[in-house]
């Protein structure tokens, strides 16, 4: 296309803009929608698993926005995806607070104490 003399410079600069939305729109799929290959090779399988992964992508965006939690949007989803098969409410998985800084409490007992 560059080499096109017959094009208005304009048009050049206004079709490489159009396909750098397209490359930023494959990044962020890339990034958070964890696509890192696509299952089928039709137009109509890669329309498929990427409206799939965008309605899942908005879905979780929308429970978190509901549920007004204070961590980000990836935590959620790993949390969601580590529990998906227990059968705690989402709600309740927030709610708890869990020591993760493996100092003791005071009431688990310790091996290294004599």
């Amino acid at each position: 296309m560059t080499n096109d003399l017959e094009l208005p410079a304009l048009t050049i600069a206004e079709l490489y803009r159009e396909r750098w939305k397209i490359e930023l729109f494959f990044k962020w799929i890339k990034q958070h929608l964890h696509i890192k290959s696509f299952y089928g090779t039709s137009p109509n399988a890669v329309y498929c698993q990427i409206w799939i992964a965008i309605c899942t992508y908005l879905m979780i965006a929308i429970a978190k926005k509901k549920l007004n939690l204070a961590i980000t949007l990836y935590t959620f989803a790993q949390t969601l995806g580590l529990t998906l098969f227990e059968k705690t409410p989402v709600k309740e998985l927030f709610e708890n607070n869990i020591n993760f800084n493996n100092q003791p409490d005071g009431s688990q007992l310790s091996l290294w104490k004599s």
